[in-house]
């Protein structure tokens, strides 16, 4: 009897979920660094902080500086172009740049299939646009996608000039929203709730990607949500910022000894500005925050339904965002529809620019699509009750990468070597289970970046940087993250040895000469 009740419990759901547990990856879309509240922001994002209050927080997190590169990264548990996506979702004639996920790569939601898991994904797709990259067929049961780089959130009506337009799908079928009533980041929430729902009292564990659009550009927002924050950006960046910095250092998420970097170059002296200017400025930042503040509302009615069907204890969260801030003016480009109505209402199409790009990536100087800490850090936050010890600050040097070898630790699940017939790249990844539970966790010697011609290495406390045709850079992080102190010409030796072991990377994985692909 003793024997036969021991098998009855290694059998049970609940015996599953323990060693399996439920996983949920929330990624934001051109979130900077300091754009959540435990992150030095002012703006209201309760539900974010309570999982960091609770949970884990990694201060040196890294994601691959751009959208596309960072979601193949985080799927694959690659670097991107070892993935197919150096760049964008268009083909540039180099498997590197192929513009979709190749053959020689699986998704999580594939090998948490075979691991027993029920798989869901609700958002942005961004790594490819033929049917092969498509989420549908890269293993998850229940789909809701947005395919290109940017959209209405009020409707997906064409966002282009040049023939291109926004495409959602529901599993393998094209849909179109037309609703102006409905928004974006609600829809995606909405779909993850309901394909939620579906799990409650099924054996096996679930997984979801949840890839909220937000809070990238347009900015458009819900009038209700704008209207919490109009006004509270008069006093402008440069007094934001200090702010910002100041709460990063007395939380221990920053160096006390660290400068903040300097205005970026192209933001005017807020003090020099019109009454008229500085009131389109503090609408386009209260638009922007109102886009976060409705992202994390949607994430705490995620967590009501992971309480509903009583698996708050045995599911793993995980938060981050695709790149830093973003200094876009989509009001310049000529292949962008342009609307001008109403501020952040659907007849308007703008975005907040390097000013405010600049106020999200405090401390850190430059913006998404660049290799400076600016465009490369990301706030990540781990959350696992019983699991993760509640107000632990991680100093490990981490990539997006890493999530995916993470969650296979957790799943009991080995990265096969090939999968269905094709070989497969080995994981560049290393998983962060045993940091997330306070043991000893391996590292990574070095890593690396390249984002249309702009690159990078860090190794140690050591980073060489290069933004594109412009001279490395070097950088003792420990002393100067916020790269503030250019030390190449005092340190050649390790500036050499850092740019050769990138140019022996950029072989390894396909990296072309930008400016003969581009």
């Amino acid at each position: 009897m003793f024997i036969l009740a021991l098998l009855v419990v290694a059998q049970s759901p609940l015996f599953a979920q323990e060693k399996q547990p439920n996983i949920i990856v929330i990624l934001a879309d051109d979130l900077g660094f300091s754009d959540i509240g435990t992150f030095g922001s002012e703006i209201k994002t309760p539900n974010l902080n309570k999982l960091a209050k609770n949970g884990l927080i990694i201060k040196q997190f890294y994601n691959a500086g751009r959208c596309c590169p960072s979601r193949a990264s985080l799927l694959t548990g690659l670097y991107p172009h070892q993935a197919g996506v150096g760049d964008m979702v268009q083909d540039k004639g180099f498997p590197a740049y192929q513009g979709y996920l190749n053959e020689h790569c699986i998704t999580i939601g594939q090998a948490l299939k075979q691991a027993g898991y029920s798989t869901i994904v609700s958002g942005k797709w961004h790594v490819g646009l033929v049917p092969s990259a498509l989420a549908v067929n890269r293993g998850f049961d229940d789909s809701f996608t947005l395919q290109n780089n940017g959209s209405s959130y009020f409707n997906s009506q064409p966002l282009y000039n040049d023939g291109r337009k926004v495409t959602f799908m529901k599993g393998d079928k094209e849909i179109i929203r037309t609703d102006t009533s409905t928004y974006l980041t609600q829809e995606i929430t909405n779909f993850a709730i309901s394909s939620l729902e579906k799990q409650r009292n099924q054996q096996q564990p679930f997984f979801l990607y949840l890839a909220y659009n937000a809070p990238h550009w347009p900015i458009q927002a819900l009038p209700e949500d704008i209207a919490k924050y109009k006004g509270k950006y008069l006093e402008g960046w440069d007094k934001l910022r200090a702010r910002r910095f100041k709460k990063l250092k007395e939380t221990g998420i920053i160096d006390k000894n660290w400068d903040l970097s300097n205005r970026f170059e192209k933001v005017p002296d807020w003090e020099k500005l019109s009454a008229e200017e500085k009131d389109k400025w503090d609408t386009r930042m209260a638009i922007y925050a109102a886009m976060i503040d409705r992202m994390d509302a949607g994430i705490g009615e995620i967590l009501q339904k992971v309480k509903s069907l009583g698996e708050e204890d045995n599911t793993l969260i995980l938060f981050l965002s695709d790149n830093g801030g973003s200094a876009d003016e989509v009001k310049n480009w000529t292949y962008v529809t342009q609307k001008n109505g109403t501020p952040g209402s659907v007849t308007s199409i703008d975005s907040y620019e390097s000013p405010w790009g600049n106020v999200s990536n405090t401390p850190f100087q430059l913006f998404k699509k660049n290799t400076h800490e600016g465009g490369i850090a990301s706030p990540f936050i781990a959350y696992y009750p019983k699991h993760i010890k509640a107000g632990t600050i991680s100093n490990r040097v981490s990539h997006v990468m890493d999530i995916f070898p993470t969650l296979l630790q957790y799943a009991s699940f080995e990265y096969p070597a090939t999968f269905q017939g094709k070989s497969l790249t080995p994981l560049e990844g290393i998983g962060l289970k045993k940091e997330f539970e306070g043991q000893p966790s391996d590292t990574h010697e070095a890593l690396f970046w390249e984002h249309e011609g702009s690159k990078a290495i860090r190794k140690g406390d050591w980073k060489a940087v290069a933004e594109n045709n412009q001279p490395w850079e070097l950088y003792n992080l420990a002393a100067d993250r916020t790269e503030t102190k250019n030390v190449a010409k005092s340190e050649p030796k390790i500036l050499q040895n850092l740019i050769e072991l990138h140019q022996q990377w950029s072989v390894k994985v396909g990296v072309e000469d930008w400016n003969k692909i581009k």
